[in-house]
């Protein structure tokens, strides 16, 4: 099975030259979580280019837009969503990062954020190859559309970043008869560029990514003039206290054979030398591998800073805001066993290809909730972005943690072929292991 999909999608690929350049615009044209209007837009008139055939629905949790392709082979189904029903994903946001690539297509745009504040915006994350990789993947399959029987669900979701967009696509009504009406898939797909050799693509069974949970703390103290510190109630001071305490949940609270990251990403607190202001924020970042160890970090947080805050003798409790919160995202052992045999049979095995034990994820992924809140399986995949001759000479030299881009630099950017390639290879060849497989 897994080689006559190989054959279909080698058939049916479109042009990927007129990809790159898609994928050059959307990378000059980034868009902030939750106003990625002008990418939404740009993704529906590309579809309809591609075939009218196409079911579009727009605004889904904001700016989502979710395109239905289905194909009842041989007039096989009288049903209006004939099985199996697969759902592939691709995020559309960029971030508030200035890009520093020197690239002929770099973003230079500049956006307000949601706080009303403007700032550079570069797809630092690789949002904009994943769209482009999804969008082939889309005329691959749909020029293949007489060889396959079955649903896809393209979704193209909103706010990643910002851990929201797939949680705002469900609340919208994304699966709801009396909303959006999309049909509740069998299974769902996603993937992601990373800072690996451009060319390679992996699966991992079991957990792939941490949750996240990020939140913003208000320290309340009394403020004042620097020269009289009997009359104030230091918030920087209670500040300090409190990131050095929070440094040892991980290393005194979380076992050791766990994992778990606590970070104090942000301390503000006034900017004059003599002026002592009343309240110190702390941003911080939470990164765990089980929803026991998320509970006890959170709790654990929660007990030091009130307990530093008290020490200080805070004129107030200190102030708590959840600003993201991502799932676990664990791949379904049934549906990725499957994907590595599919992958395994279309690209290349070995360090410059297929792995089935892919290094988990660096940061975290909302993506699952597509899929866990309708209790469908889900998996995803991870491929290479970084240009081939940067990470031989790093890898020679020993240097690949210190001199290869990540994801949210200004200076990440993937190689754009061969990635669009695997990208788009890996979304046609997963699908279609279940559409050709089951029809």
């Amino acid at each position: 099975m897994s080689s006559t999909v190989s054959s279909l999608v080698q058939k049916h690929r479109p042009d990927l030259s007129r990809y790159e350049e898609i994928y050059k615009h959307l990378h000059a044209n980034p868009e902030l979580s939750n106003q990625e209007h002008a990418t939404a837009s740009f993704i529906v008139d590309h579809l309809t280019k591609i075939s009218k055939d196409f079911s579009i629905t727009e605004k889904v949790g904001g700016t989502g837009v979710v395109a239905i392709l289905h194909s009842s082979r041989n007039g096989a189904s009288s049903d209006k969503y004939p099985k199996p029903i697969i759902l592939l994903r691709a995020d559309m946001d960029a971030l508030p990062v200035l890009e520093r690539t020197g690239l002929p297509y770099a973003s230079t745009k500049r956006m307000t954020d949601a706080d009303g504040v403007e700032k550079p915006v570069m797809h630092a994350c690789g949002h904009d190859m994943h769209i482009t990789a999804l969008l082939a993947a889309a005329e691959t399959l749909c020029t293949a559309r007489s060889s396959w029987n079955g649903t896809v669900i393209f979704a193209f979701q909103p706010a990643e970043e910002r851990g929201t967009g797939a949680q705002a696509m469900v609340d919208d009504g994304m699966y709801s008869p009396e909303r959006h009406n999309i049909p509740i898939p069998d299974l769902c797909l996603g993937g992601h560029v990373m800072p690996f050799r451009a060319g390679t693509i992996g699966t991992r069974r079991g957990l792939v990514a941490t949750s996240a949970d990020s939140m913003r703390i208000t320290l309340h103290g009394r403020g004042g003039h620097a020269s009289m510190p009997d009359r104030l109630i230091d918030p920087i001071v209670m500040a300090a206290s409190t990131v050095m305490k929070l440094q040892t949940i991980v290393s005194r609270e979380v076992d050791p054979w766990d994992t778990a990251v606590v970070t104090v990403a942000s301390i503000q607190a006034g900017d004059a030398e003599n002026v002592v202001v009343d309240d110190g924020r702390l941003a911080v970042d939470v990164r765990t591998t089980s929803p026991e160890t998320r509970r006890k970090v959170q709790a654990s947080i929660e007990r030091i800073v009130k307990a530093e805050s008290a020490a200080s003798n805070a004129v107030a409790e200190p102030t708590f805001q959840t600003t993201r919160s991502f799932p676990l995202t664990i791949n379904d052992e049934t549906i990725t066993a499957r994907l590595e045999s599919a992958f395994s049979s279309h690209f290349p095995s070995g360090a410059q290809g297929y792995t089935p034990s892919i290094p988990k994820l660096g940061g975290s992924e909302d993506f699952s909730i597509l899929g866990s809140a309708v209790g469908a399986p889900t998996s995803f995949f991870m491929y290479g972005g970084t240009p081939r001759e940067v990470w031989d000479k790093c890898e020679a030299e020993g240097t690949l943690n210190e001199a290869v881009p990540i994801n949210h630099s200004g200076l990440f950017w993937p190689e754009v072929q061969p990635t669009l390639g695997t990208a788009c290879d890996a979304y046609a060849v997963g699908a279609l292991e279940w559409l050709v497989g089951e029809s």
